[in-house]
């Protein structure tokens, strides 16, 4: 009984504070209000949503904690034994198909939206092929030489997705342009697990300690700043450019990833 009761406080913890919904927001406020300034010319402070909260957003919120618990972040209460890369991939791959599901009136080019999303599941997936499990702190900690070309695959892949995952690219339909700038609680909600597993996945783990903690967050915010570059990027090329690159360039990138994947595998056996 104590065992359970003690399970359930540590899980609790690691939900509702860290590296849960407490972490999650604010490393996402910080994020996206760098994002917003840099984004925009304009200096002033964005507006804080009005409207309660959705059920888009109650959805994609949940998704998004069961992301945050499976990443090897410093001091995560959730024992590593029951961390998971195919949980933290479909906790937030749901928060795309809950968006798409519930308000796809309001989705600009969802086929283009879940041809990318499925090749980002591939470069989350994909460097799992090789070291034959699921753990997320295993997956960061394998440095073996024959298996660089995947990991680096992977990571440029999953990089080049983000922009349209965090929707930062500029295919917004019109009825999504306001007058004044608001904070975004869909993306503030998923910055930090998409950005979190990236450092989970390709970069090996940090200790349990405080420089360990540095370390993760650092390496994350870092992620966090090469997608707001490019964010920024994409959007000064424009609506056609973007779409057109998309559309030619990240699906073969993926069958390429997804030759060398098989190919690795097959060498490394």
């Amino acid at each position: 009984m104590i065992q359970i009761l003690a399970g359930i406080a540590t899980h609790s913890v690691a939900l509702l504070l860290y590296p849960g919904l407490a972490a999650m927001i604010a490393f996402g406020i910080l994020v996206e209000l760098a994002w917003m300034r840099l984004s925009r010319r304009e200096s002033e402070w964005p507006e804080l949503p009005r409207r309660r909260p959705s059920p888009v957003l109650g959805t994609i919120a949940l998704c998004a904690l069961l992301a945050s618990v499976q990443l090897a972040a410093p001091f995560n209460p959730v024992p590593g034994e029951e961390r998971s890369v195919v949980l933290a991939s479909v906790g937030l791959a749901f928060t795309v198909w809950a968006e798409l599901a519930l308000t796809v009136e309001f989705v600009a080019e969802p086929g283009l939206l879940l041809v990318i999303q499925l090749c980002w599941l591939l470069a989350v997936l994909g460097p799992a092929v090789q070291p034959e499990s699921l753990r997320p702190q295993v997956l960061g900690n394998v440095l073996v030489p024959g298996f660089l070309p995947v990991k680096v695959a992977c990571a440029f892949l999953y990089l080049l997705c983000l922009p349209a995952l965090l929707r930062l690219w500029p295919l917004a339909p019109p009825t999504e342009r306001r007058g004044r700038q608001r904070l975004d609680g869909r993306r503030i909600l998923t910055w930090f697990p998409y950005c979190g597993l990236f450092t989970t996945l390709f970069v090996p783990p940090s200790a349990d300690d405080a420089a360990g903690a540095v370390r993760f967050f650092a390496l994350t915010f870092l992620v966090a700043a090469v997608v707001i570059v490019a964010g920024i990027v994409v959007q000064r090329r424009g609506a056609a450019v973007v779409r057109g690159t998309y559309t030619r360039a990240v699906t073969p990138f993926a069958a390429l990833v997804l030759a060398i994947v098989v190919v690795t595998s097959i060498l490394m056996r």
